[in-house]
């Protein structure tokens, strides 16, 4: 097998191969061999058929199987050969296959480029300060009488109003006529809880039960039920039922309710080391994320477009998952896919970077460090380690956690030789 190698660009690589005759000779040999024990043909017993017959039959299979074959065979030779890396796979361009000829086709395939070195030294970041005011505290002890409340039904009938949970039946018409599998019936719903479209809420505040309204919405171009996509459409609203939240008294009783505290003052104490924590985790990741631009900035390296493309896929769909938990319908505009391009080449450079500085650093990660860092993930998500231990056998998933383990030590050092002046 003979190999030469054009580098198109500092990413791209072009290889033109060249099988020895005899090596597609054997292998045609093997495939017409195969060809006539199982093929039926007429005035010939199985694997009796002569090879021209055979070949007139199904030599175009033939060669195209072989010709397949043979790039999987030599490929990852010539790719070891040439100590090269592909990203992605090859773009195969063959010639024919042909009987006592040389086999030759052309693989063109993306590389990580060649980094010869890393300036990373004397980097700059500002590092946000980690203060948990009182404000905060408050905030997270009306979440939790929120999470601790009841619903009730008020003394006196009233008009509904933000706050309120109202149970509702409604009906989607766009003209006169109802747009089936769009309405419901016993939707219960928090008003101002940003769930109902603006025009529904106002509609329904005011409101007492047994009453009915109409809204009428705008509907965007983007949303999933075909029969309402940019559509004016008409909500027909008949409040149900009302019930209003019951918030529990802010005290002691309230900390004991929750099972791990005598007191007020101990739940304040462990809400504010909790939200110190998740600052100071906030501060170190936006420090982390400053030293990942600026290394970037430094550093300004070709990158393949495979790379960029599958890190691009693997955002939209997070960003689209995320959406669609929240009930949104996930489209994502061109500004936003701008955006997570942007971001992606950051990413794809950033990792090609660090992984350099590792290799120079001569890192290593081994089961300690990955068994620390599960212990870290733990902690973080609240999972058991032994849990995570299992999941994180998955090869793929196990690749991950090396990445990110390696990532991490990489910061660190990158952090320790830049200069990170303290917000006020």
């Amino acid at each position: 097998m003979q190999v030469t190698v054009q580098k198109l660009s500092p990413v791209l690589v072009e290889f033109d191969v060249q099988v020895a005759a005899d090596r597609v000779k054997k292998e045609l040999d093997k495939a017409y061999t195969s060809v006539s024990k199982s093929a039926r043909v007429r005035g010939f017993r199985p694997g009796k058929a002569p090879r021209r017959v055979l070949a007139h039959m199904f030599g175009a299979r033939i060669a195209a199987d072989v010709a397949q074959r043979l790039v999987d065979e030599t490929f990852p030779q010539a790719v070891s050969k040439e100590n090269l890396q592909p990203v992605n796979s090859p773009a195969i361009e063959p010639q024919e296959v042909l009987d006592n000829q040389p086999f030759s086709y052309k693989a063109r395939f993306e590389v990580v480029p060649e980094i010869e070195s890393v300036s990373y030294e004397g980097l700059t970041a500002k590092r946000p300060p980690v203060k948990v005011e009182d404000k905060q505290i408050d905030e997270a002890l009306e979440a939790l009488r929120h999470e601790h409340s009841t619903l009730e039904e008020p003394k006196e009938a009233r008009p509904a109003k933000s706050g309120d949970v109202v149970i509702i039946d409604f009906q989607v018409l766009v003209g006169d006529k109802a747009v089936e599998d769009a309405g419901a019936s016993d939707f219960q719903v928090e008003l101002g809880g940003g769930t109902l479209l603006g025009p529904i809420e106002e509609a329904l505040v005011g409101k007492k039960a047994g009453e009915t309204a109409e809204a009428n919405v705008e509907m965007p171009a983007t949303h999933p039920h075909p029969k309402l996509k940019g559509k004016t459409a008409t909500f027909a609203l008949t409040l149900k039922a009302l019930k209003e939240r019951v918030l529990p008294a802010v005290d002691d009783e309230l900390a004991k309710d929750l099972g791990e505290f005598d007191s007020l003052e101990e739940l304040k104490k462990d809400i504010r080391e909790r939200l110190e924590k998740q600052a100071k985790e906030a501060s170190e990741n936006a420090v982390a994320e400053q030293l990942v631009v600026e290394l970037v900035k430094a550093n300004p390296i070709p990158i393949p477009p495979s790379l960029v493309e599958r890190q691009m896929r693997l955002t939209e769909q997070e960003v689209l998952s995320q959406a669609r938990r929240q009930g949104q319908t996930g489209n994502l505009g061109d500004e936003l896919r701008t955006k997570i391009r942007e971001d992606s080449e950051v990413k794809v450079r950033a990792g090609l970077l660090m992984a350099e500085i590792a290799k120079k650093q001569e890192i290593k990660i081994g089961d300690p460090e990955i068994e620390e860092g599960l212990k870290e993930l733990a902690d973080q998500s609240g999972k058991n380690v032994a849990r995570l231990r299992a999941e994180y056998s998955d090869p793929r998933r196990r690749e991950m956690l090396v990445g990110m383990i390696l990532e991490n030590k990489v910061l660190d050092i990158i952090e320790s030789k830049a200069k990170i002046e303290d917000e006020k």
